[in-house]
């Protein structure tokens, strides 16, 4: 089966870029990017057993000079002595300012594979390559790098564009249901916010979506986000204004992620709670109907995801000092996105602790 390529451009001016999207998308895309150029090859342990040899290969046929740097799976890794193991690579293979970086994994890799050639030599060149369907829709574009602090998540890192990024669903087949599930959340965050067609035709193929057995709707779903993403991001390239909207169920994820130590959910499992949590909020507030809250619950649970964070033994103290230190809190406020309808959110910033709590109570 093989679903239509679609090309999206991410309009930045002198930094925009394009995504490839498209079943056995071919590496010679990435070609003009690469060519003459000595390449680090970034992968975590899992994504270099499954792929590192193929793409090595195929990169090289740019030609290019290609060094493969590998770090240990997992959300554990994305931090600063990850970043200076991958730039200590990069001078290992002789990497030079003209050099390019190449992300070949899920967001962990992508944001790392990202900081790193921001950092390097004082910023070279990077392009991703995604593995995971949470990358593909949603990490990978954007431009976001960072690591995590033990205070809160990706308190450290920069904003660097990459050069292009190349997507292939094919690769959705080798991952496991939990993975792929954790991307999902993010498209139906995507759907939520910005699009009340894609949500709906997310409700009408999500069974032929989960089991990857549409690769056009997949293709064109993954697409989709891409497209929405990329407008946002040209609006409002660093999140002064209208790109905060893609914080939706964030705010609320990253306090369940850090008050847990980043071992008890997924990213995508901690941000479909948060959505939940965030339309609870909204319902309260009056900002949406209950019946379109339900709709988001029940779309989530088609895509195997949590509803809730229950028997855990969380605290709801605990959560609102996590949220407290949120990168997203200004002035002491904490900016929380809620949809008002499907298919559009806004950023409210006065909302009072008590409704912020009641919120995180009905999901704990």
């Amino acid at each position: 089966m093989s679903g239509t390529a679609r090309q999206i451009q991410v309009e930045l001016g002198a930094r925009s870029y394009p995504i490839r999207v498209g079943e056995n998308a071919s590496p010679e895309f990435l070609f003009p990017f690469l060519r003459a150029k000595k390449v680090l090859l970034v992968a975590d342990t899992h994504t270099a057993e499954l792929y590192g040899e193929r793409y090595l290969e195929a990169l090289e046929q740019a030609p290019a000079e290609v060094t493969l740097s590998v770090f240990e799976a997992g959300e554990q890794s994305k931090n600063l002595g990850t970043i200076e193991k991958i730039c200590r690579d990069a001078v290992k293979a002789g990497l030079d300012r003209t050099s390019v970086f190449a992300a070949l994994g899920g967001g962990v890799c992508g944001d790392m594979t990202g900081l790193a050639a921001a950092l390097y030599m004082r910023g070279t060149r990077f392009v991703q390559i995604p593995t995971t369907l949470l990358a593909m829709v949603d990490s990978s574009v954007g431009g976001k790098t960072g690591v995590d602090l033990p205070e809160g998540k990706n308190l450290i890192g920069a904003f660097f564009q990459p050069q292009a990024v190349l997507i292939d669903p094919l690769i959705l087949h080798s991952l496991p249901p939990r993975q792929l599930s954790n991307g999902f959340a993010e498209m139906v965050k995507t759907a939520m916010i910005l699009d009340g067609a894609l949500f709906e035709q997310l409700e009408s193929a999500a069974e032929r979506l989960y089991a990857l057995s549409d690769a056009t709707a997949v293709t064109g779903a993954i697409a989709r986000c891409c497209e929405l993403k990329a407008e946002v991001v040209a609006s409002d390239e660093k999140e002064s204004g209208r790109r905060a909207i893609l914080n939706y169920g964030h705010t609320f994820g990253h306090a369940l992620e850090a008050v847990t130590g980043y071992s008890a959910f997924e990213h995508g499992e901690a941000v479909a709670v948060g959505m939940c949590m965030a339309a609870d909020l909204a319902v309260s507030e009056k900002l949406i109907s209950a019946e379109e809250a339900e709709r988001q619950e029940k779309l989530l649970k088609a895509f195997h995801l949590p509803v809730n964070a229950a028997g855990r033994g969380l605290s709801s103290e605990k959560l609102l000092q996590a949220m407290m230190h949120d990168k997203k809190t200004s002035s002491g406020k904490i900016k929380v996105v809620l949809p008002v309808r499907i298919g559009h959110a806004e950023v409210f910033r006065d909302l009072p602790a008590d409704r912020l709590e009641e919120a995180l109570c009905g999901r704990i």
